[in-house]
């Protein structure tokens, strides 16, 4: 990225499938490619061309397709919108939109607020194939629900209740987190009612009583759980990391309540995705970006699989987590198959029976192969044979998937099978092992 570009755009993070990683309670809005960026006010400033823009709550974050280079702007910097003018003229070219960022010591600033000193005047030349004017419309939208100043003010409340729960003592100015932001200073303040064991009981039957509340209102209909459905991401992942963060000596108490901790946690790490790929928020690039937010999904599921899932299960795990925003499976396959053109580290993979399955790139079909070599020379095996659950249990996979893999196998001549009364089971293959020039001998 340019060194003019560098001090405008704030360094973004991305996944391995190239998808930005969002902030916490940061939603995506809207994305456009083809997108050409310039700055008008700056002379000589090259331009930032085949941008990806994706408008969230609360940043504008670029990406270039050519480098894989991400860049933000918050929107907090944001001092006013020109949108473009219609014109006859404008109907032939096209859309530019321009944007005043304020800046502070040469940088594109964090808000208006930072002691900022002066402005720019950003140029976004709409070049790709979603229209502008969605864009544009949904920016006024974001910039007036200004969802970042909530989340500050989210910060200054947390930073307030902690001093106030604090051990005693005579007043006195603190500094804490809300200070970075541009608050004031906090001042600590002894509060009775929080001080001693009763306080801390106090405010833990607060926060229950309040996760019992916005349970009891997301459950009553479906419009009031879509409306919740954020909050109970975040609750769930705040669970999660309770239950994560407890001691050991605590969790081994008896097996079985480290079992069902185990499943509450399995279960809250899948429990929802707080901003999912939608046809209205990614237009034209819908199933490119359902790609690669399904290639960020599938690492964690893919691991705990023995890295191969088939396809029926991995629908049903994403449209679980994508709560009402549900995919049909064509969008689904359409997905899947556009990671043959995008650097992605898994891949899909049709079976010669038919089954299709996500896998990852770092599975390997050779050291499949040899694990159920030496699985099918032990000595029980060599009497009896393997059926599928046992290559399942070895390979740590489902059963039907390992049966995919001794299919496979005897494809290659490795194995042959029994089909007999005790079901379909397979044998190590000792006939490629005698030698047909010298049986006759």
């Amino acid at each position: 990225m340019d060194r003019i570009w560098a001090e405008v755009l704030r360094p973004a993070q991305l996944t391995g499938a190239g998808r930005p990683i969002f902030h916490p309670n940061e939603i995506e809005c809207q994305l456009v490619d083809g997108v050409e960026m310039q700055l008008e006010t700056v002379p000589n400033a090259p331009s930032f061309r085949n941008v990806v823009v994706i408008l969230t709550t609360h940043r504008i974050v670029c990406v270039d397709e050519n480098s894989k280079n991400a860049g933000a702007i918050a929107l907090g910097a944001v001092c006013r919108v020109f949108p473009p003018k219609k014109t006859l003229k404008s109907m032939f070219v096209a859309s530019r939109m321009r944007i005043q960022l304020w800046t502070k010591n040469g940088s594109v600033a964090d808000g208006a607020n930072s002691a900022t000193e002066s402005a720019i005047v950003l140029v976004m030349i709409f070049r790709g194939q979603t229209s502008s004017d969605s864009f544009i419309s949904k920016l006024g939208e974001v910039i007036e629900a200004k969802a970042w100043e909530a989340d500050i003010k989210n910060v200054r409340v947390v930073a307030q209740q902690s001093i106030a729960g604090g051990p005693a003592g005579n007043s006195h100015s603190v500094r804490g987190p809300a200070d970075q932001l541009g608050s004031v200073p906090l001042v600590r303040k002894l509060n009775p009612a929080m001080a001693g064991v009763s306080g801390i009981l106090r405010k833990e039957k607060e926060q229950l009583d309040e996760a019992d509340k916005n349970l009891q209102e997301a459950f009553s209909d479906l419009n009031a759980l879509m409306s919740k459905a954020k909050e109970m991401v975040s609750l769930a992942e705040r669970m999660r990391i309770k239950l994560l963060a407890a001691p050991s000596q605590q969790m081994s108490a008896a097996d079985d309540e480290e079992m069902g901790k185990q499943e509450m946690q399995d279960w809250l790490l899948s429990v929802g995705i707080v901003s999912p790929v939608t046809k209205e928020s990614a237009g034209a690039l819908y199933h490119q970006q359902l790609a690669r937010q399904l290639a960020d999904f599938v690492k964690v599921p893919l691991q705990k699989s023995g890295g191969m899932l088939a396809m029926v299960d991995v629908y049903c795990l994403f449209n679980r987590a994508r709560g009402t925003e549900l995919i049909s499976p064509e969008d689904l396959l359409q997905a899947c198959t556009i990671w043959a053109s995008i650097d992605v580290p898994v891949a899909m993979r049709r079976f010669d029976s038919g089954v299709v399955v996500i896998q990852s790139k770092s599975h390997n079909d050779e050291e499949v192969s040899m694990r159920l070599e030496i699985l099918v020379k032990q000595p029980d095996a060599m009497r009896q044979g393997i059926s599928a659950t046992d290559a399942a249990r070895a390979l740590g996979l489902a059963p039907a998937l390992a049966k995919e893999h001794l299919l496979a196998a005897e494809m290659r001549g490795q194995l042959c099978r029994d089909d007999g009364a005790d079901g379909l089971r397979f044998f190590l293959n000792i006939l490629v092992q005698v030698d047909i020039t010298k049986a006759f001998q």
